[in-house]
C-alpha cells in the first residue's frame, strides 16, 4: 500500500515518479489507441488489395523531437532529486555517521554518543555519512525515499529533513550475506525538545565490573548491541556461524592452513578469534566472520568470555 513520504525531498521523488508514472500511462493508452485503430482500419476485411503507404519525413521527425524532449524532461525531474540529495546538502545540517557490518547498523553522532537506533529530530536538515566496515551495504528507509550504498573504505553523503514525528524502518538493501535479512532496524523521528532531551542526556558512568557476573551481564547486552546475535545463537541452533552454547571448555575442530586439528574453547581461542577469525576456522562453517579488532575493546571481549562461560 502507498504512504505518504516522511521527508521533504521523499514528497518531492514521489512527486516526480507520479508525474513520470502519467506520462508513461498517457503513452500507453495512445500508443494502444493507435494500435487498435490501425488493426481496424487497414484489416484486410477494409482494404483486400495491399498498397505501398509513404513516409512523411516532417512526421518521423516530430515524433523523435517529441519523445527527445519527454526523455530529456524526465531526465531533468531525475536529476533534480539526485543532486538535491546527495549533492546540494546545506552548511550546518545535523550529521551522523552511519556504519555498516555484518549484520548491523551502528550510529554515532556529534557528541560521541552511540545507538543502534537512528534517533532524529524533526524538521531538521540530517546529513548521514556513510561507511562499512566489512562488505557492501545499502542503507534504505523507505518512508524518506532514501537510498545510499554503504562501500568498504569509502565514504557516501546523502541527506533529508524529516517532516513528520514517527517510528520507520530502516533496512539494509543489499544482499551481504546469510544473515542479510536480520539487518534491520529502526528511525526515530522526534521533536525538538524530546530529541535534545536524548542527545544531551549523559549516561550514568559505571565502573568496569569486577565479578564474573557483573561482567557476564555486560556480555550478554553486547551479544545483542555488537550484532553476534546475527551470526552466533545461545540455544544450539546452527545459524551463520556456530552456536555459543555449550561453547566454553569444549573441543572445537579447526581448519589451520587447510589442515583439520582440534583445540580447546578457552579465553585464548575466543579471544583470537575475535581478532583474528579466519586463521582458525571452525570445520563446517564458512570463513566469513570480519575481526573485531578496532570494534571491542578488551573488556568488551572479556565480558563476552564471561557470557559465553554462562552457556552450558
Amino acid at each position: 500500500m502507498f504512504t505518504e513520504a516522511a521527508s521533504i525531498i521523499g514528497k518531492e521523488t514521489d512527486t516526480a515518479l507520479m508525474v513520470i508514472g502519467g506520462i508513461c500511462i498517457g503513452l500507453l493508452a495512445v500508443t494502444t489507441f493507435l494500435m487498435l485503430y490501425f488493426v481496424i482500419r487497414y484489416s484486410r476485411k477494409r482494404n483486400p488489395a495491399p498498397s505501398d503507404i509513404e513516409g512523411s519525413k516532417p512526421l518521423e521527425l516530430s515524433f523523435i523531437g517529441f519523445a527527445l524532449i519527454l526523455v530529456l524532461f524526465m531526465f531533468y525531474l531525475g536529476w533534480g532529486g539526485y543532486r538535491k540529495l546527495r549533492v546540494d546538502i546545506p552548511e550546518g545540517a545535523f550529521t551522523v555517521k552511519v556504519i555498516g557490518q555484518m549484520w548491523l547498523w551502528t550510529f554515532e553522532y556529534e557528541n560521541g554518543r552511540q545507538s543502534h537506533v537512528l534517533n532524529l529530530p524533526v524538521n531538521r536538515p540530517v546529513r548521514v555519512r556513510i561507511i562499512s566496515r566489512d562488505m557492501i551495504h545499502s542503507f534504505y528507509v523507505p518512508a524518506f525515499r532514501v537510498k545510499q550504498d554503504a562501500l568498504p573504505a569509502s565514504e557516501r553523503n546523502i541527506w533529508f529533513i524529516p517532516d513528520r514525528e514517527g517510528t520507520y524502518d530502516l533496512f539494509c538493501a543489499e544482499y551481504c550475506g546469510m544473515g542479510h535479512t536480520k539487518m534491520i532496524t529502526k528511525v526515530a523521528v522526534m521533536s525538538e525538545e524530546k530529541f535534545k532531551e536524548w542527545y544531551e542526556a549523559v549516561a550514568e558512568i559505571k565502573t568496569e565490573p569486577l565479578t564474573p557476573e557483573g561482567l557476564a551481564l555486560k556480555g550478554k547486552e553486547l551479544y545483542a548491541s555488537k550484532g553476534c546475535n546475527a551470526c552466533h545463537s545461545i540455544d544450539g541452533t546452527r545459524i551463520v556461524g556456530p552456536t555459543w552454547k555449550g561453547l566454553y571448555g569444549s573441543k572445537v575442530r579447526m581448519i589451520t592452513n587447510g589442515e583439520e586439528r582440534e583445540v580447546s574453547a578457552d579465553d585464548e581461542y575466543i579471544h583470537r578469534s575475535e581478532l583474528e577469525p579466519n586463521a582458525d576456522v571452525v570445520a563446517g562453517f564458512p570463513p566469513i566472520m570480519p575481526s573485531q579488532k578496532g570494534i571491542l575493546t578488551e573488556g568488551e571481549m572479556k565480558a563476552i568470555i564471561e557470557y559465553i562461560k554462562t552457556l552450558k
